[in-house]
């Protein structure tokens, strides 16, 4: 390699030759609320778009690499720290934000339920419900919400996602505290897939896989007759 030719070439380069689009990073938070996957969104206080509602989300800076930036709004627009993220996809839509072309990446986290209650209690964020085919982000009125940007698009190709891999990987378990029920699992199976599932061959089948250990501990508090509380063994 001659690094010389590259100085010579550089020292010549005009960066102001191609269009440069701005890049953002937007977050898919989302975790059970309710007994209902829900999602973690703002709402914008200007325009454009202002009083819509949208993912947590901003700018990545010149400097700054696209996991820094998602761990950097994680922590200003949720309050969290520590959660695993991940790129889930990109979009880039040349019509996708009025202001100019933005390409975004998006990043996924799941959530257990004391960090959704953790993030929506520190005021930054609130909780919405996902509902439909498309998703649809429903407010505690009941009421959806209109959603900014594309952000509707992300949210149900997140939703799908989760769809197409609940079956096959633990993407269940990161919903749930590290002892959980039988019935809790369903309840993540069933608020992914948007439908009921059958209570014996549920159990039959999470047992059968042989990774569920029984904790010989029972739940606390409950005003039913205490259920089992299982962990997921390692692979």
């Amino acid at each position: 390699m001659d690094i010389s030719q590259d100085a010579a070439f550089l020292s010549d380069y005009d960066p102001a030759a191609y269009d440069r689009p701005s890049v953002t990073v937007d977050l898919v938070l989302l975790g059970m609320h309710r007994g209902r996957l829900s999602a973690l969104l703002v709402q914008r206080d200007q325009p454009p778009q202002a009083e819509r509602w949208a993912l947590p989300g901003g700018f990545v800076a010149i400097d700054e690499s696209l996991d820094a930036a998602a761990a950097r709004l994680l922590r200003d627009k949720a309050g969290l720290d520590g959660a695993h993220l991940e790129q889930l996809y990109s979009f880039g839509a040349v019509d996708r934000d009025p202001r100019m072309r933005v390409i975004t990446i998006a990043y996924l986290a799941l959530l257990r339920e004391e960090q959704m209650a953790s993030a929506a209690r520190a005021g930054l964020v609130t909780v919405a419900a996902l509902e439909g085919e498309t998703v649809a982000a429903i407010g505690e009125d009941g009421a959806a919400l209109p959603l900014a940007f594309d952000h509707q698009e992300i949210l149900t190709l997140a939703r799908d996602r989760l769809r197409g891999k609940i079956d096959y990987s633990d993407v269940a378990f990161a919903f749930l505290p590290e002892r959980f029920t039988l019935r809790a699992l369903q309840d993540v199976h069933e608020a992914v897939l948007g439908a009921p599932l059958n209570k014996p061959a549920f159990r039959r089948r999470m047992l059968d896989r042989g990774r569920l250990i029984a904790t010989g501990t029972r739940e606390e508090d409950a005003s039913h007759r205490p259920a089992e509380l299982f962990s997921l063994s390692a692979r």
